[in-house]
């Protein structure tokens, strides 16, 4: 059985789903979780894509079940705050393999997870029916586990990938939202999806909170927020950012000589103390 302090890390994360915005920059090792939190999130989302460059992997199950659950273990053991995981697809296709991957993830210390509906990156994507039966299985398996209140934010990536005719997208996602509110799902994630308008249909035509991820250029925080979104994401942003600072502070470094690219980053001791 889980641990009272993980219990009520999950009963807090399912509470932010239910008024406002839960904004989450998403982390990729131990050390990104930890400054993240510092800086004053009130939850930590893992993802997948910087977890695996930081393995020195692809996005896309570049890495295995056990590796995934390993860097989300680390990342638990440094803050205190709800921590949600980005397990892609599950890591296999069957409702088995889901259900081993959330028991594994509870394992860890994790209090929510990100299950999308797609194959393989590009598509093409489960059928509404096949990922339901999926999302069955994880719930099934967190009760079993001890914790039943673990979030289920189900990802679609209807937009994401661009899968059937562009007019029909909102259609099938809200359709997808249906089937998979009903087999357990928690949150709906639409990544790919920034139209407010749009949006706003889909947040009135769907039984749970809707998450989107964003990114530099997209509409703000605030303008989610009155479109009635409840959950907004960075995916990969941060650790984009991150990486491209060493690229550039390399190229400057063997150019010119100097240092502008690190202007401004943070103390030494601030980052080892947030791991401390």
């Amino acid at each position: 059985m889980v641990a009272e302090t993980q219990q009520a890390r999950a009963v807090a994360l399912r509470a932010l789903h239910e008024s406002g915005v839960l904004v989450l920059p998403n982390a990729w090792d131990a050390g990104s979780a930890a400054l993240i939190a510092a800086a004053g999130a009130k939850a930590v989302a893992t993802t997948s894509g910087g977890v695996s460059w930081s393995l020195g992997r692809p996005d896309g199950h570049g890495l295995t079940r056990d590796e995934m659950v390993e860097a989300v273990r680390r990342i638990v053991s440094v803050v205190d705050v709800p921590v949600t995981a980005d397990v892609e697809g599950g890591y296999g296709e069957s409702p088995e393999d889901v259900a081993k991957t959330v028991e594994a993830i509870i394992g860890a210390g994790a209090v929510g997870v990100n299950v999308e509906d797609s194959k393989a990156p590009g598509g093409p994507l489960f059928d509404a029916s096949e990922q339901a039966a999926r999302l069955r299985a994880g719930r099934d398996a967190a009760a079993k586990a001890g914790l039943p209140e673990l979030v289920i934010n189900v990802r679609t990536d209807v937009f994401l990938f661009g899968i059937g005719e562009e007019a029909g997208r909102l259609d099938d996602v809200i359709e997808r939202a249906g089937v998979y509110a009903e087999a357990g799902a928690d949150s709906l994630f639409v990544p790919g999806l920034i139209d407010l308008d749009a949006l706003t249909t889909l947040v009135k035509a769907v039984p749970v909170p809707v998450n989107v991820m964003t990114w530099p250029g997209a509409p703000t925080i605030a303008e989610f927020e009155a479109a009635g979104v409840r959950r907004v994401s960075l995916g990969t942003a941060v650790s984009q950012a991150a990486y491209t600072v060493a690229k550039r502070a390399t190229e400057e470094l063997l150019a010119t000589g100097t240092y502008g690219a690190l202007e401004d980053a943070l103390d030494f001791g601030t980052i080892n103390s947030a791991v401390s």
